[in-house]
């Protein structure tokens, strides 16, 4: 088999996503390839060799920045035509999705997406999906080739275990005429500090349990404390307490970090399958009974108000 990851970069930094997919397919043991599209993408493609890809595919256009996602399609489809590849990973974002879709679409190939892992089983790719409120997870394959793959975020760690510099290749395609149609005219972006919830090694994460939008200083404190970000439960976004940004569950973001803290989380099925492959998973809940208490590593019966202030203390001097 042939995989084709496509890396999808912000600025001079490729992201932790594409990142893991591109180390989960270079685990399979296969021909493995990326391609990097836009501005500045030449001086990624040593980046991409370290975490597996033996071959980078470059399209070097600073015009198709900041990005849109028809000129890429016009890319990647050139790219499997040229490189025979049989297989394109992808991991998912607003982009990746509307990328992997209109390839898809192009090739007239099967898309199998929202998949939590992938393996080589006989000579061939099987998908792992959840399924049933992602309490259980299925098989799911393709029929025919080139197969295409959208992955969860979070599904794999970007792992560095790629050999030497990588061969490079530059792609120059003829882009279709609607492909240039659409143009980003402007971009505001929220100002932020600290890593994001997808990125982040440490995720502190408040529920209805808080009390009040005021409590989530609570959340805060302790996050800025332990260096990491901060995400809440989609009850406390529709309440309005935090912005939907930091929603994590089935109808938010899918976060993987080190370590999650859920302050004052039921644990409903909706938000476990946005945090539970976290690496460790510390709860605080006054009630003994609360769900989320069952796929804890570690559970503290408390009031979160009286417990977080005084972690928050302790970590701080630790720290110091």
């Amino acid at each position: 088999m042939g995989i084709l990851v496509f890396l999808e970069h912000h600025g001079d930094e490729l992201q932790k996503g594409s990142l893991g997919v591109l180390a989960k397919a270079a685990s399979l043991g296969d021909d493995v390839a990326a391609v990097l599209v836009g501005a500045g993408v030449t001086a990624l493609a040593a980046e991409a060799g370290r975490f597996g890809a033996g071959k980078v595919w470059l399209c070097e256009d600073d015009s198709l920045d900041p990005p849109t996602p028809q000129p890429r399609v016009d890319v990647l489809a050139q790219v499997v035509a040229d490189g025979g590849y049989d297989t394109v990973l992808f991991a998912n974002s607003v982009l990746a999705a509307d990328v992997a879709a209109g390839l898809s679409a192009r090739l007239d190939a099967g898309l199998n997406w929202d998949l939590a892992d992938v393996e080589s089983r006989d000579g061939d790719l099987v998908g792992k999906r959840p399924a049933l409120q992602d309490s259980v997870y299925v098989d799911v394959g393709w029929t025919s080739a080139p197969r295409l793959a959208l992955f969860r975020a979070g599904s794999f760690d970007a792992v560095p275990g790629g050999g030497g510099a990588p061969e490079v290749a530059e792609v120059s395609p003829s882009f279709a005429e609607h492909s240039r149609g659409a143009r980003v005219v402007d971009q505001q972006l929220e100002e932020s500090s600290g890593p994001s919830i997808e990125d982040a090694d440490i995720v502190v994460a408040g529920g209805r349990g808080l009390g009040q939008a005021e409590s989530f200083t609570l959340a805060e404190e302790l996050a800025k404390a332990l260096g990491g970000a901060v995400g809440a439960t989609r009850a406390v976004v529709d309440a309005g307490w935090y912005p939907y940004a930091a929603q994590i569950g089935q109808t938010g973001k899918t976060v993987s970090p080190k370590l999650y803290v859920a302050l004052g989380i039921s644990g409903a099925i909706q938000h476990k399958v946005g945090m539970q492959s976290s690496n460790a998973i510390v709860s605080i809940n006054k009630d003994a009974n609360a769900p989320i208490f069952e796929f804890s590593d570690l559970g503290v019966v408390g009031d979160v108000h009286e417990i977080v202030p005084k972690l928050t203390e302790l970590i701080r001097a630790r720290k110091s």
